[in-house]
Order: C-alpha cells, then structure tokens, then sequence
C-alpha cells in the first residue's frame, strides 16, 4: 500500500497513462454513444452547422437494413463454428504435446508461429491455396491452386473455392479453416500451460487404478482444464464478432466474389464501410449493437462455466 501522503506521487506517475486512456479511449467511448443516439449524424454536415434530433433512428436503420442483417448471419456463423472446432482441436493438440518429451519446444514454436504472423498475409496465402487462376483471354485455368491439386492428385475433382462461380457453403469453410487455423496457437499456449501446472498425483494415482487413457482425459485432465477452457471460449467467441480481416484477407476489398461483393462480410466490416461512406451515426449504432451481442454471449459463458468450471 502507498502512504495516504505519498498518494500523490503515485498519481503523477500515472497521469501520463490516465491522461492517454481519457483520450484515446475514454472520450472515443463516450463520442460512440452520443452519435449513435442521433439520428443520420455525419461528421461532415456537423462540421457545417448541421443538427440532428435525439432518438433510435440510427439503430431502426442498421436493423432494417439488409447488408446488416447478412453481416450479423456471417459472424454468428463464423463464431458458431470455428469457437468449437478450434477449442477442441486445441485441447488435443495441447494433450499430445504435453505428452511429447523430445522435440517439445520445437513443436511448441512451431505450433504458436501462426499467432505472430500478420492476419493478412496468413489470408492471402491461403486465398492461394483456395484460388482457382484462369486465363482472362483464353478462358482455360492455369491453376486450380493447392487443395485442389492434392485433391485431383488423390483421384478427386476440383472444387470453386473462393472464386467467382464459388458457393457460400465453399466460402464459409475456406473461411472457417483459415480462422481455426490462424485461432489454434494461443488456445494451444493456454491450455499447454494448464496442462503443465496440473499435480501429476491425479495420474499416478488413475494408472495404480488402472484407469484407461479416454477415462483419465474426461475426468481428470478436462475438468481440471475447464478454467483454461472457458476463458479460450470465451475470449474465441469476443474475438470471432470481431472478426474481420479474415474476409479481408482471404477475399480481398470486395469481403467475396466478384458477383456478389460484400457476400462474407462481417459486422465490423460494415462499421467500417460505414464510417468510410461518412455515415458516422450509423456505424456508431452498429457498434454498439455489437457490443451489446459481445456482453450478452460473455455474459452466457460467464454463467454456464459457473456451473461446468471446477477451479
């Protein structure tokens, strides 16, 4: 504790700090609010003397309005599921390399160096893993691109993955692979460390027991994860409604093919189109839509994992 006469020192040093979140974060906060609540804001027409009424108008709009309504679908479906996929894939992953004596540390380097690499160079390499590269003048394809050439190599056909004729169906599991991909590292850190710090008398005692290895997973190495679990579940599904520079990168400015652009975009995406197209009272009114999905879905795995969660 600081000596209630020195407290003002403490306070000095923070300032700097103090005076930075204010500004950069508190005050951003505060302006999100005061323009979503006015209705058909923009800077622009603000900035020459224009009013605007106080109400809901911003959030009838962005709620009526289609674009929205198709981004909101996209990032539910997006965090539905790649959360779960990835979770267990890590918890795997996590459970072998634990097991793994040599070579450990490499394995753990490897794993983790997705997480430090740049969202959108990770897309653009596998927008060419998907693609499908034809000829503009004659019309014949130059290359089907990585998938689908293992999958004619394997005796299979090629499939339109991210192109122009592409399916949603095709485009959403481009996307999702991506996302579980790039979303494995940190899990993996996680529950690694979990796993690690577990006391290892649990398992010398289920192997004098005679307990078999699926028995020893779901009873004594899950539960003692579920902390660890929970909070990558959590945080995997905050950062899925944040999601965005998966459709940019996979897919370019367009967020999907040519015919249909826009068709994979996000609910962040369409704040930023938003504030792009000067229409700041609406991306206000979206953002704190999602804010408000955000802490409802935080606030269900908050009280499930009080239930499932044994710390």
């Amino acid at each position: 504790m600081v000596d209630s006469k020195q407290q003002w020192k403490a306070w000095l040093y923070l300032s700097p700090a103090i005076i930075l979140l204010l500004v950069f974060t508190g005050w951003p906060i505060i302006n999100t609010i005061r323009m979503a609540f006015l209705e058909g804001y923009r800077s622009l027409e603000a900035a020459g003397g224009a009013t605007y009424q106080i109400g809901f108008g911003n959030f009838t709009k962005v709620i009526s309005y289609g674009k929205f309504i198709n981004c909101m679908k996209n990032t539910v479906l997006i965090c539905i599921l790649t959360v779960p996929i990835s979770s267990m894939l890590a918890l795997i992953i996590a459970v072998c390399l634990n097991s793994i004596k040599p070579l450990q540390k490499l394995l753990q380097t490897i794993f983790f160096l997705p997480y430090v690499t740049n969202s959108i160079a990770i897309g653009m390499v596998f927008a060419a893993m998907f693609n499908i590269v034809g000829n503009v003048v004659t019309g014949s394809i130059q290359s089907y691109g990585i998938k689908n050439d293992s999958n004619r190599f394997f005796g299979g056909h090629w499939i339109d993955w991210n192109n122009v004729s592409s399916t949603y169906s095709s485009n959403i599991t481009v996307m999702v692979v991506y996302i579980v991909w790039n979303a494995l590292p940190f899990k993996i850190l996680i529950l690694l460390g979990g796993l690690q710090s577990v006391n290892k008398q649990y398992y010398d005692a289920a192997r004098v027991d005679g307990t078999s290895r699926v028995r020893t997973f779901t009873k004594i190495t899950v539960p003692l994860l579920s902390p660890m679990i929970a909070y990558g579940v959590i945080t995997g599904f905050i950062g899925g409604f944040k999601g965005y520079t998966s459709s940019g990168g996979i897919f370019g400015e367009t967020m999907g093919p040519a015919q249909d652009a826009g068709r994979l975009n996000t609910m962040v995406g369409f704040i930023y189109d938003s504030l792009s197209n000067s229409y700041q009272g609406r991306a206000s009114a979206a953002a704190l839509i999602l804010f408000v999905i955000i802490l409802i879905v935080t606030l269900l795995n908050l009280y499930v994992s009080k239930k499932k969660v044994h710390y």
